[in-house]
């Protein structure tokens, strides 16, 4: 399976904070905000990962994560030129897709919770179809509501609906087989002129081929979008992490996955050997010796 990390918007619900820079490079309390759907596809034993940035763009991301060989995986880059949609991800990656399956994680989407690489070794799992997350949320009225069937299969999706059907909403974490590059090639653009994402989910539920893997409310997910959103994930995060345990930290996953030695996570900590995250990566080397 490939992954794709769609990290090409504008970022203009968070100006001016990211006039200067690209959304998924500000920082999420202590590390780069890609580095959580990072680590959410390397969790999910994902190695071969296309990240899309936006025109111009690209060189921080080179910057900072380089070819991916230090996290023993595979990083390529390819640009948004245009803004047409989540789904353009497909047309853009097509080639990098080959004929693979493929997992998309929006840039801006950051999921942490219990046994989650489970819950993303079982959204693997379904080698045919479409699997989609459903997350609980008290109130979904804002959101696009997936009603699911006792089997995992989803019913419905209906976007801000003013009753929903259920208490879960899709969050930006997609698993699909190979037709997915057909399904967005066929698609029309929206009236916002956009490939939608929900346009191939309803797709696969046409075709009675979307599954949902639910997130209960022992999960956190954010959307950190917008400042509110983001001041929000920094704080949970911070107050997560007390407990020693460090989020989004792809270091820790190559070397829990065994894609990297501990002396090589002894060399990525060096350079940040000041700072807690740093010590963090020093300590957890130190455990496993």
């Amino acid at each position: 399976m490939k992954g794709i990390i769609l990290a090409a918007g504008k970022g203009t619900r968070l100006y001016p904070i990211t006039r200067p820079v690209c959304k998924p490079l500000l920082p999420v309390y202590d590390k780069p905000m890609i580095y959580y759907p990072l680590t959410v596809l390397m969790t999910a034993g994902i190695r071969d990962i296309l990240v899309i940035v936006p025109p111009d763009d690209m060189q921080p991301f080179v910057d900072l994560l380089g070819d991916g060989s230090q996290l023993g995986v595979h990083i390529q880059y390819l640009e948004q030129k245009v803004q047409r949609g989540i789904a353009d991800a497909f047309l853009i990656g097509a080639d990098f897709i080959g004929d693979d399956s493929v997992c998309l994680a929006l840039g801006d989407n950051i999921f942490y919770g219990p046994a989650f690489r489970r819950k993303l070794r079982q959204a693997m799992k379904n080698t045919e179809g479409a699997t989609i997350f459903g997350y609980y949320v008290s109130d979904p009225r804002p959101f696009g509501v997936v009603e699911i069937d006792t089997n995992g299969k989803a019913i419905s999706i209906e976007e801000k609906p003013t009753h929903p059907k259920s208490n879960y909403i899709v969050p930006g974490l997609y698993f699909y087989d190979n037709k997915v590059i057909d399904i967005a090639r066929n698609l029309k653009p929206s009236k916002r002129g956009e490939l939608e994402i929900t346009s191939v989910n309803n797709a696969y539920l046409n075709y009675n081929m979307l599954s949902v893997v639910k997130l209960g409310e022992e999960f956190s997910w954010f959307d950190a979008g917008n400042a509110d959103s983001l001041y929000t994930a920094a704080g949970q995060i911070r107050a997560a992490q007390r407990s020693g345990k460090m989020l989004g930290c792809p270091e820790e996953t190559a070397l829990r996955n065994g894609w990297i030695t501990t002396q090589q996570l002894l060399e990525l900590a060096k350079p940040m050997e000041k700072t807690n995250y740093g010590q963090y990566l020093y300590a957890i080397a130190g455990d496993l010796d």
